[in-house]
């Protein structure tokens, strides 16, 4: 863990344009970080995503070449997709639910609330639902970088890319799921990053806050 305050690591990170391709993130640090995507909290707890860890050189290039040439993909160590439930299915909330019995006990609240979530979710369109997971793994999106900045480890949050692309080259919609963004972990390259030196900025918390008390 940083000697650094959590505001201090905040202003440290940065979404970081160019990463030294000779330095790799310990397998620790990974480890701690995906960790903190599991443990993120999501609506009813269904954790409608997963998260591909690529450290293959030739699939990073490919994803590269769908984002555009974006160097950060495979100048850092770790590249992660999140990649969002297609739809909601009735076998998919089950799962949730039978985790849910296993852990806490047959108990009817159980049963009921999922079974409520099926009737709520299940004919909605498929479009809306990918929607509502997509914004799931955008929360477990902000653990990933919060926990990467309180290792002072680099990462970028990444939506500029061809999703379908990245979809076909790992096999995702075979799996039932769409690519919703991306994450390479890695650590800055202070010669040639032109934002390192950049001050941050950001709207003021007057600006941005409303206390209605």
């Amino acid at each position: 863990m940083s000697d650094k305050t959590f505001s201090e690591l905040l202003n440290w990170r940065y979404a970081t344009k160019k990463m030294d391709p000779t330095k790799s993130v310990p397998q620790d640090k990974v480890d701690a970080i995906i960790e903190a995507v599991r443990m993120a909290p999501t609506s009813s707890g269904t954790q409608p995503f997963k998260l591909f860890v690529v450290t293959n050189p030739e699939v990073q290039e490919q994803i590269k070449e769908a984002a555009s040439g974006q160097t950060p993909i495979t100048d850092g160590s770790h590249l992660l997709v999140f990649a969002a439930w297609d739809n909601y299915t009735e076998e998919r909330i089950d799962y949730v639910k039978n985790l849910n019995i296993e852990g806490r006990g047959d108990i009817p609240l159980i049963h009921q609330y999922y079974d409520n979530l099926k009737a709520g979710y299940v004919p909605r369109e498929a479009e809306v639902n990918y929607a509502h997971a997509a914004r799931q793994a955008y929360i477990a999106l902000g653990f990933a970088m919060v926990a990467a900045a309180s290792l002072e480890v680099d990462s970028t949050p990444m939506e500029g890319f061809d999703p379908a692309s990245v979809d076909q080259i790992l096999g995702l919609k075979e799996k039932g799921l769409r690519s919703v963004v991306l994450l390479p972990l890695g650590y800055r390259d202070p010669t040639g990053d032109w934002l390192l030196p950049m001050p941050k900025v950001r709207k003021s918390r007057e600006t941005m806050v409303t206390i209605i008390d």
